[in-house]
C-alpha cells in the first residue's frame, strides 16, 4: 500500500477526471483544476512511476464489434501449484480479456468475449478445457452489463 504522503488531493483530482474520460487533454484538466498543463504532465509522470497508473486504455463496446456474448468462467485447478502454468496458457487465448486469482470456490475467474454461442463452445472445448492443470470450469453468461464505473478515490 502506498503511503498517503506520496499523493495529494491534486493527484487524486487528476485521476478522477481521467478515469471518467482518459481522452481529456492535459490543458483542459489544468484549466479545470486551475494549475498549469506542465503541472498535470509532471503529476501524471509521477503517478505512473509510482505504479498508481498502470496503463491508459480505450474501452470499446464488444457488441458493436460482433462479440455478442460476455461470459465469466470459474476455473477449478487440479492443484494450486499449477496456477502460473494455467495463467500463461490463458494469456494465449485472445478471447480471454481478464483473469483473477481468487479465494473461495474457484482458483481463477476469467472474463471472455465471444461472437456467439458456437464461438463460446469452441473456446471452452478447444482452448480452455484442454489446458493442463484445469480440473473443470463453470460458465456464467452475462445477460447485460448494468453499469461500470471507475473506483472512488477518497481525498
Amino acid at each position: 500500500m502506498l503511503p498517503n504522503s506520496q499523493i495529494d488531493t491534486l493527484d487524486k483530482e487528476i485521476l478522477e477526471i481521467l478515469m471518467r474520460d482518459a481522452t481529456i487533454p492535459y490543458t483542459d484538466i489544468a484549466k479545470q483544476l486551475k494549475v498549469s498543463s506542465g503541472t498535470v504532465h509532471v503529476r501524471m509522470k509521477k503517478l505512473t512511476q509510482l505504479g498508481i497508473i498502470r496503463s491508459v486504455n480505450l474501452h470499446v463496446n464488444p457488441e458493436k464489434l460482433g462479440f455478442d456474448i460476455t461470459a465469466f468462467l470459474g476455473v477449478y485447478l487440479e492443484k494450486s501449484s499449477m496456477y502460473d502454468a494455467v495463467v500463461k496458457e490463458l494469456q494465449g487465448i485472445p478471447e480471454v480479456v481478464e483473469c483473477y486469482y481468487l479465494t473461495g470456490n474457484y482458483s481463477i475467474f476469467v472474463k471472455i468475449y465471444c461472437r456467439d454461442a458456437t464461438h463460446l463452445k469452441d473456446v471452452l472445448h478447444d482452448k480452455v478445457q484442454r489446458i493442463a492443470g484445469i480440473d473443470r470450469t463453470e460458465t456464467f453468461i452475462s445477460l447485460e452489463q448494468t453499469f461500470t464505473r471507475p473506483m472512488h478515490i477518497d481525498k
